[in-house]
């Protein structure tokens, strides 16, 4: 009987030349080093996390700022979305699974934590110091972007760098109509995104204009401390403020009245960039940190 009959008769084994691993979902943190160019959404999407996720993972590094991103830098990457945790002195279950808004099951069942299927939930002997994996946990970032300056009190923001100003009660009144802030009109980056990027990454070759937006006053104009260099802040009068960031250089200075299109600064790369861009945010007495592309004219 030859092969053909063979296969005919009966289902052959045949050989393959491919073998597929089944694939299984992790349950350890893993590391992840930043590359040339990254960012956070861009890693986070690489493995399948929601970007919080990564911020709520580093906190040491990033400190819960976008900006902070650099490469070069060793992240932790968790197997699922949540927050990665430090036990610490004092702790106990019942309050730190209610922070985080979870059940405390879910730490003590997630495998990569390591513990004890038949562990005490009430005294589950966790050392201070251990990391902990908390599936599906949240908390709030921290807000790193300008606060709220006012041409009443710019000094408001002298914490926040050697640029803030001093005080200014007069000068130009918004139209409370903003046009776009600069020659390109491509997204560099980070897009807007309420609780992670209130503001807009647009590209630009070092050295392109930077207009003011709208009419108003200069309520901090030089370097910032929180990863956005060479910063100015317009108060526009009504209601509104907008920031232009990682200037290569401030062509305006504290308590100068602008109009609608006057330059203002640069495209740069000073702070905490990857690469030349125009970070611009708007904020609103009624709206608070608002998205630009609802108020800005294209």
């Amino acid at each position: 009987m030859g092969p053909s009959n063979v296969q005919r008769q009966g289902i052959p084994r045949l050989a393959q030349l491919k073998t597929i691993i089944p694939s299984r979902p992790r349950v350890d943190v893993t590391t992840y080093e930043v590359q040339q160019g990254d960012n956070l959404f861009a890693i986070a999407d690489k493995f399948n996390l929601k970007p919080e996720t990564v911020l709520w993972g580093n906190y040491d590094v990033l400190r819960d700022n976008p900006q902070f991103l650099k490469s070069g830098q060793k992240l932790n990457i968790l197997p699922t979305d949540g927050v990665y945790y430090q036990w610490q002195e004092g702790d106990n279950l019942t309050t730190v699974a209610d922070f985080f808004g979870v059940e405390k099951d879910a730490i003590l069942e997630w495998p990569g934590n390591g513990f004890d299927l038949l562990v005490d939930a009430n005294n589950p002997g966790i050392e201070p110091g251990t990391w902990l994996i908390v599936p599906g946990g949240r908390r709030a970032l921290k807000d790193w972007g300008p606060p709220a300056i006012t041409r009443s009190n710019p000094a408001s923001a002298r914490y926040y760098g050697s640029g803030y100003c001093g005080r200014v009660y007069e000068g130009a009144i918004g139209t409370g109509v903003f046009i776009w802030p600069t020659t390109s009109r491509l997204i560099s980056g980070y897009d807007y995104s309420p609780s992670l990027h209130p503001g807009l990454d647009i590209a630009g070759a070092e050295g392109n204009a930077v207009y003011a937006s709208d009419s108003g006053v200069v309520v901090f104009s030089g370097w910032s401390e929180y990863g956005y260099g060479i910063l100015v802040v317009l108060d526009h009068g009504n209601g509104w403020q907008t920031a232009y960031a990682h200037l290569s250089a401030a062509g305006v200075t504290c308590g100068q009245s602008v109009t609608r299109g006057t330059l203002i600064g640069n495209v740069g790369n000073t702070g905490n960039s990857t690469g030349p861009h125009l970070h611009f945010e708007m904020r609103s007495d009624i709206y608070g940190k608002a998205n630009p592309w609802n108020f800005v004219m294209p």
